[in-house]
């Protein structure tokens, strides 16, 4: 029982990530359209991200998501040429 329990667990948290997503991809969209340039929207997003990490999770916890996104993006998780099958 619980590994069904732990698949809809998934399936949720997937579900919040793609409406997070798109709420982003709005908010670059509203501010490419405002004239902003992506470093700075990239730059704040960050910026914002970080300080709510901290606020939750505290600065180590913070370190630990940084050093994550590090492995992440080093193994091309973020590559724009990435290509998902």
């Amino acid at each position: 029982m619980q590994t069904a329990r732990n698949d809809i667990d998934d399936m949720i948290v997937h579900e919040k990530m793609q409406a997070a997503l798109e709420y982003q991809n709005e908010a670059w969209a509203d501010g490419r359209a405002d004239g902003i340039e992506p470093e700075i929207i990239a730059d704040a997003a960050i910026a914002l991200a970080m300080r709510e990490t901290i606020r939750i999770h505290g600065e180590e916890g913070a370190e630990a998501m940084l050093e994550s996104l590090r492995a992440r993006m080093l193994a091309g998780e973020f590559s724009p040429e990435r290509i998902l099958q």
